[in-house]
């Protein structure tokens, strides 16, 4: 059995795709996850430049250094966090992602911030003011609702970190819903 690593694969259409295209590739796959693959025969260096090469036709791409494959994990980490799980963190950010990827957190965080130029905190509130606009935008919660479902302490806390990220309040981005919202592998 061989794992590969996946960039850019962030939702549950991801994972998909990425599975359709390992299947016409005659290669099936064992599982499928965000980020990770796993087949069961192993590829030689021409596979997996033709699986690569698949795979960037529709956004994604193959994962070879560790250091890659570290951001991709902590990413994936904090977009099941926000997107995947309906339970609220019981613990911190910090510790979350150091037993999720089962690392010392210091260096995880120093080499997110080395590659990616922001820290792992300002990429989870990133997520989340994605998130928050999703949810605006449905309008289906109120905005006291939704600071609830994000684990924010206030909405006064939600409102002010959503204005400090866009520019605008809340409110005011529900009722104009003109500025939109990014997908979340291009954040």
């Amino acid at each position: 059995m061989m794992k590969l690593y996946i960039k850019n694969m962030v939702c549950n259409r991801c994972v998909m795709v990425v599975q359709s295209q390992l299947e016409n590739l005659g290669l099936p796959p064992v599982s499928v996850e965000l980020g990770e693959v796993e087949i069961q025969d192993d590829l030689n260096e021409d596979g997996k430049e033709a699986l690569n090469k698949v795979l960037n036709e529709v956004g994604f791409e193959l994962i070879n250094d560790k250091k890659s494959r570290w951001i991709e994990q902590i990413k994936k980490a904090v977009i099941e966090l926000i997107y995947l799980k309906e339970e609220q963190l019981k613990t911190n950010l910090s510790t979350y992602i150091a037993e999720k990827l089962n690392h010392d957190y210091s260096y995880l965080s120093n080499l997110f911030s080395e590659v990616q130029g922001i820290t792992i905190e300002q990429y989870y509130i990133a997520q989340k003011i994605e998130k928050v606009k999703e949810l605006l935008v449905y309008d289906e919660l109120s905005l006291s609702e939704i600071a609830n479902k994000l684990n924010y302490s206030s909405v006064s806390h939600l409102s002010k970190q959503f204005k400090k990220v866009t520019g605008l309040t809340p409110s005011y981005f529900r009722k104009v819903k003109e500025k939109k919202r990014k997908p979340i592998d291009e954040l």
